[in-house]
């Protein structure tokens, strides 16, 4: 989505030694990576938006033929809330790419001159019309919500993605704050504000699910057991045939009121039971 984080994402590339080439058509993805490993690049980084939105329809298909060819192809999708991106684009003062494109616009899109609140609503039909676009290739992609994250965890999570082995499933446990909202990044979500709350704990309050105080309070209520081992069991059972059905990747969202205690114990511990036969991914919305 077009103020997600592109930028931010191609520089963590950029770092980790990829070519890195921003806003190409969709009709020269396949072109463009035979070009670069004509050249020995071996990692190549291509981001794409609404901007190329007349092309956007051939992206699936070069991407197919891509894999086909034998290219090991990722597929990164970056989200936010349509509140923090007409609160992003508030800021910046720049116009959407689609703001001129939507199927009831004008040629010329919306006069600088026009009322705030006709900018704003445009701007919302903007970014729904870019999310309709996009719908297709979202649901083949690892979605990163980025409506509260800061840049330099962004960044941390592109990189830790890029030290998982590609082609295998990866297992995603993310602990948010149901204050905060529900992340749009999940395939999965579970609320565990219901088991006892180390909050109300004057010497664990300060501190979160990763410590040891905590994780010995939230062990000694057998519903806590009991809440991480269906959940367990819940993912378990259907890893397998997501496995077979080639997706590459699961997020499993743990939600409670803080996002700092329960949560963050919850995919502490299922992070560490599923490490032991998939590939693993840990993040704590809140805390980062």
């Amino acid at each position: 989505m077009s103020g997600s984080g592109k930028s931010v994402v191609l520089n963590a590339l950029e770092d980790a030694g990829h070519f890195c080439v921003d806003n190409l058509p969709s009709e020269l993805v396949h072109a463009f990576v035979d070009l670069q490993a004509a050249h020995d690049a071996n990692q190549v980084a291509i981001a794409v938006d609404a901007r190329t939105a007349a092309s956007l329809p051939q992206l699936a298909g070069q991407l197919e033929r891509l894999r086909a060819d034998g290219y090991l192809v990722r597929l990164l999708f970056l989200d936010a809330t349509v509140d923090t991106l007409v609160r992003r684009y508030s800021e910046t003062r720049r116009r959407h790419p689609l703001s001129g494109r939507l199927p009831t616009a004008t040629p010329d899109g919306l006069d600088a001159q026009a009322k705030p609140e006709a900018l704003h609503r445009a701007l919302v039909e903007a970014i729904e019309y870019e999310r309709e676009l996009l719908a297709g290739l979202r649901e083949q992609a690892l979605v990163i919500d980025t409506s509260v994250m800061r840049s330099a965890s962004l960044q941390a999570q592109v990189k830790a993605l890029l030290s998982v082995p590609a082609g295998q499933l990866t297992l995603v446990f993310e602990s948010f704050a149901f204050k905060r909202g529900l992340p749009l990044d999940a395939d999965f979500v579970f609320d565990v504000r219901m088991l006892p709350n180390p909050f109300y704990e004057g010497d664990l309050r300060d501190l979160t699910g990763r410590d040891e105080p905590v994780a010995d309070f939230l062990r000694g209520h057998p519903a806590v057991s009991e809440m991480v081992d269906q959940i367990g069991s819940f993912i378990e059972r259907w890893l397998a045939p997501m496995a077979r059905d080639h997706r590459s990747y699961v997020t499993v969202a743990v939600g409670c009121t803080g996002g700092q205690h329960r949560s963050v114990f919850t995919v502490e511990e299922l992070s560490r039971r599923f490490s032991e036969r998939w590939i693993t991914l840990k993040r704590h919305r809140e805390l980062e």
